[in-house]
């Protein structure tokens, strides 16, 4: 039976087809990688729809039917044992529900982890109980997983999100560890999805690096406006709500087609309308600004953390939504920063932070919400 919920614009996390907005052409070249055994990198900004699209992709009728999937998120790993802990946690916490048979085999397999197999005193189901520090040989355990997967009775998916965070850890050759395995497992398909362009271009597409051309890239552009107003309206009409299509397209546009942040917004809007009611740009406006306000102590921390000169550099990229040529002599003019080189140094760091991020030729304030409180606070504002 599929899931109904109360508000169609999920912000949470997957939940079905009903709720998922288009990537049609998106999702039938993934499902196709998955089914002709090719490895796939997605890169997209945070937020945009990496996860939704492979989780899209692994309820599919088929590939549920046929294949073994595990989504890893990595990015809060900083070690090659927490990479090796995320790891095994994640796929212990895939075959729970499927019975104890297959919790054996895995520790069966994984036997460095052995230690960590006990069962709950109360319920009596199996437990993933090991601490990070508890892993002692993370290069056996990491050959160990790879080995599980090689073995598994059917073949496997397995999706690793912000992998460029493989690239900060201390421990040296992790690329090539990785690259080794993953070379070696024939049983395994592999999805790697990354937020930092510039590095996982670097990662996968610098002939130095043992990645190189291992996988086809795929890059995760904004859902058109087209598609997104239809799929607005479809949810607004079938609660008997009303929205223009004026009010979707000045959304898309004020937040960049941004997935996460439409939805966000979409989901406030929504509940704020009875059946028969229609939405005004008065009422958008005075979601979003409550919206981005409600952040507000959050946003000033960030500003308040910064430098001096990373300030004035995030502040003029803010006002100007998009920010392009910005060490040229008239953009350093316009917003009185202090010179070309120091605009570079400062956009680097800020880059770094994860507080702008580059789009062809343009940056722009990473958090949507964000750069828009920027631009209230510092600058001209955002009203619709």
């Amino acid at each position: 039976m599929a899931t109904k919920i109360k508000n169609p614009f999920v912000i949470g996390g997957y939940v079905s087809a009903e709720y998922f907005c288009d990537r049609e052409v998106e999702s039938k070249e993934l499902i196709s990688a998955f089914e002709n055994e090719r490895n796939m990198v997605i890169v997209s900004p945070r937020r945009m729809g990496k996860t939704g699209l492979i989780e899209h992709c692994f309820h599919h009728k088929n590939i549920q039917k046929e294949y073994y999937t595990f989504f890893v998120d990595i990015y809060a790993t900083g070690t090659l044992k927490e990479l090796v802990f995320t790891l095994g946690k994640h796929i212990f916490d895939t075959l729970k529900p499927r019975g104890m048979k297959f919790v054996e085999q895995f520790f069966a397999t994984i036997s460095s982890l052995r230690p960590a197999f006990k069962l709950d005193s109360i319920t009596g189901q199996p437990v993933f109980d090991i601490g990070i520090g508890d892993i002692r040989q993370p290069l056996l355990s990491l050959e160990e997983i790879f080995d599980y997967l090689e073995k598994a009775d059917k073949r496997c998916i397995v999706a690793i999100d912000e992998f460029q965070q493989i690239t900060k850890y201390p421990e040296k050759n992790v690329e090539a560890i990785l690259r080794t395995h993953i070379q070696k497992c024939k049983n395994s398909t592999f999805v790697f999805s990354g937020s930092q362009r510039h590095m996982m271009q670097n990662i996968f597409f610098s002939a130095s690096r043992p990645f190189y051309q291992s996988a086809s890239m795929l890059n995760l552009e904004p859902i058109s406006l087209e598609a997104y107003t239809k799929f607005v309206d479809n949810h607004f009409q079938k609660a008997g709500k009303m929205v223009s299509n004026e009010c979707v397209e000045r959304i898309y546009h004020l937040l960049e087609g941004h997935t996460w942040y439409m939805q966000s917004l979409f989901n406030r809007l929504y509940e704020q309308l009875d059946s028969n009611e229609e939405m005004t740009l008065a009422l958008v406006n005075d979601v979003l600004h409550k919206t981005v306000e409600s952040n507000k102590a959050v946003y000033q921390n960030l500003v308040s953390m910064l430098p001096e000169r990373q300030k004035e550099v995030l502040f003029a990229i803010a006002k100007e939504g998009k920010a392009a040529e910005i060490t040229s002599a008239k953009f350093i003019k316009k917003h009185g920063l202090n010179s070309a080189s120091s605009v570079q140094s400062s956009v680097k760091q800020l880059l770094e932070r994860e507080l702008i991020t580059k789009n062809d030729t343009f940056y722009l304030v990473y958090d949507r919400f964000f750069g828009l409180w920027l631009s209230e606070t510092y600058g001209t504002g955002y009203r619709m």
